[in-house]
């Protein structure tokens, strides 16, 4: 396998892209490129378990802003995640994403047991943790229980565009701050931000990209901003759909490593958005594994796709649109340290 040269982009070529939507074709071939010549056609599948919707934050464009009155609250028990995971095992999942509203209700202790337990029932997948901002001393307990990988999206690498979508109660230092606590411990990390999220500018996504060029991350999540209902953005315009295709490009040659997802957001702004994502340049799909029961209530957004389709339902769907698209879904772990190696 040969050495792919990660791009390194000026502002002014960068803004030239983003602003511009022929590009899109353009940068799709040569992301597409790149991911063929170090990962080839395959597609990593994470089993996504959103097990609780309770959070402490009420960021102004999430629909489980702790503000809001309208949803109905869930927590799923120990016993539901654990069977969600053996689920996901027999469809042959071996990478499991725990993700969460910033609920506290979890203590520490009880994030590590859950984590220990699906580790002793399959040892050979991996942990992806979810819940946001921690202290660092936590951070460390889930590393030391078993936990490979977490992901906190930075959001905004702006801190005046920051606070334009968060209350001044959150901190935009140590939210930045908890994503190199979390390399500096160990774990697989990854970072992100939404595209076109309200007040964004082109100039605050370089800036977010500029971020993650410190950052290192080893796995990299966006998607369009989706406006939801029973927030104070309900109003507000989606993201562009061609904007965030042109992202995933911009960084997968930026970052050539990187482990990118091609977003459930991505796929409810477009029907084909997730295949059109892989095209893009990303190489990661997490299908959800919750009970379906439960799907509806992860209201992040509007219109979510795929709420009622039971795990088998999405696994099958899943790979028949992903070899019509070309591509190949598989289901070992898909760590990246060994690709990320050639670049540090």
């Amino acid at each position: 396998m040969g050495f792919v040269k990660a791009e390194n982009f000026t502002d002014q070529e960068l803004l030239n892209f983003i602003k511009d939507d022929s590009y899109n074709e353009y940068l799709a071939k040569k992301a597409d490129k790149v991911r063929q010549e170090i990962y080839g056609k395959d597609v990593y599948v994470r089993g996504l378990i959103e097990f609780t919707n309770f959070c402490k934050n009420d960021c102004y464009y999430c629909g489980i802003r702790k503000s809001n009155s309208n949803i109905e609250r869930y927590r799923l028990s120990f016993d539901e995640i654990l069977m969600c995971a053996k689920i996901g095992y027999k469809l042959g999942y071996r990478t499991f994403v725990l993700q969460g509203g910033e609920d506290l209700s979890y203590k520490d202790e009880d994030i590590c047991k859950i984590v220990e337990e699906i580790k002793k029932i399959h040892p050979d997948c991996a942990i992806t943790l979810s819940i946001g901002e921690r202290s660092k001393k936590s951070y460390k307990k889930f590393f030391e229980a078993g936990a490979d990988r977490f992901l906190l999206r930075e959001e905004s690498s702006s801190k005046d565009h920051y606070y334009k979508i968060h209350p001044k109660e959150m901190s935009f230092e140590n939210r930045r701050k908890a994503l190199f606590d979390l390399k500096e411990i160990g774990f697989q990390v990854g970072g992100g931000f939404m595209v076109d999220s309200p007040y964004q500018t082109d100039e605050d996504l370089i800036s977010d990209l500029r971020f993650l060029q410190k950052l290192k991350p080893d796995m990299i999540g966006i998607g369009p901003y989706l406006s939801q209902h029973d927030t104070p953005f309900k109003n507000m315009k989606n993201g562009s759909y061609k904007k965030t295709l042109r992202l995933i490009s911009i960084l997968r040659l930026m970052f050539p490593y990187c482990l990118i997802p091609a977003t459930t957001a991505l796929g409810t702004i477009n029907p084909f958005g997730r295949e059109e994502g892989l095209k893009a340049g990303a190489n990661v799909l997490m299908p959800n594994l919750s009970p379906t029961s439960y799907r509806e209530l992860y209201s992040l957004y509007d219109n979510k796709i795929c709420t009622g389709d039971e795990a088998a339902e999405c696994r099958n769907c899943l790979e028949l649109r992903i070899k019509k698209a070309g591509y190949n879904i598989v289901t070992h772990r898909g760590d990246v340290s060994f690709y990320k190696k050639m670049y540090e």
